[in-house]
């Protein structure tokens, strides 16, 4: 996996993440003063956890042996500077409470949603080029690579990506005529975001992938696809066609509810993309 930059154009210094199989994800790694605001936001709450934790310590373990009460302490530590980003950027998809202020979200070079391993990954880093150090491996880090990942990114396989970035309207997939009947009786209320997105990006840059990875990729988002859709296509319907019958109306129901949700507040009805 590798990340381009393509140099300069209407969207500026946008960086386009490239999977192993050729999908171009249109993402823009966040700029390095963004990331050392939302990073001192953590740090000042983490700050903030470690001080109460400790008081707590202190008066709990007053008739604690020392060295009780120093695993204690050790313990609230760790807790609060590795389990703290981990839990959080895993509970909410890749966001710490200062990422989540400043619009960004970790995800994996891929564009995939920061897992679990990968939170793990950058807390036990952080413990190290941020805690130990006073942050300076981090910040050198940050300041040499071109996309501002810091080691613990290296490690994880992650990026740093702006939520709030302007982007480029979303492209509208067009429904296939001939599969319009049954995408319009399928039940489709299942589908997750990020199987949605998947889905999109490959219909998207269809004309982009090899032979081989129009296939490949085809029948592996078909199938997690039609894991959530019901009843199956008509015999013969390609993944492309699929997929892209599945989007369109997704998009239209979600444009329907839209519609309604404006009608009853008594304003315009407006179209939404997915």
């Amino acid at each position: 996996m590798t990340v381009t930059h393509p140099g300069g154009g209407a969207y500026g210094d946008q960086s386009s993440v490239v999977t192993g199989d050729a999908v171009v994800l249109d993402l823009r790694p966040a700029g390095f003063a963004t990331r050392m605001v939302a990073l001192a936001f953590d740090l000042v709450l983490q700050l903030i956890l470690l001080y109460l934790a400790n008081q707590v310590a202190l008066r709990v373990g007053a008739d604690l042996d020392t060295a009780v009460m120093a695993a204690v302490v050790v313990g609230s530590m760790v807790l609060v500077v590795v389990g703290y980003p981990t839990a959080f950027e895993t509970l909410t998809r890749g966001r710490s409470l200062g990422k989540l202020v400043m619009g960004l979200r970790v995800v994996g070079t891929d564009g995939s949603p920061e897992q679990f391993r990968q939170a793990l990954a950058r807390g036990l880093c952080a413990a190290v080029e941020i805690w130990a150090v006073w942050g300076v491996v981090a910040l050198i880090s940050s300041m040499i690579n071109r996309d501002g990942r810091r080691i613990g990114d290296f490690v994880a396989g992650t990026l740093v990506v702006e939520e709030r970035s302007g982007r480029k309207p979303k492209e509208a997939v067009p429904m296939p005529p001939q599969l319009a009947e049954w995408a319009a009786a399928a039940e489709m209320s299942a589908l997750t975001p990020d199987t949605v997105a998947m889905a999109r990006q490959y219909v998207l840059r269809y004309s982009e992938l090899t032979e081989q990875a129009r296939r490949d990729m085809g029948e592996r988002i078909a199938g997690l696809v039609s894991a959530s859709v019901s009843p199956p296509p008509p015999e013969g319907t390609p993944p492309v066609g699929y997929l892209a019958a599945v989007l369109a109306e997704r998009r239209r129901r979600e444009e329907e509810k839209a519609a309604r949700r404006q009608e009853q507040r008594g304003g315009p009805p407006h179209s939404r993309q997915e």
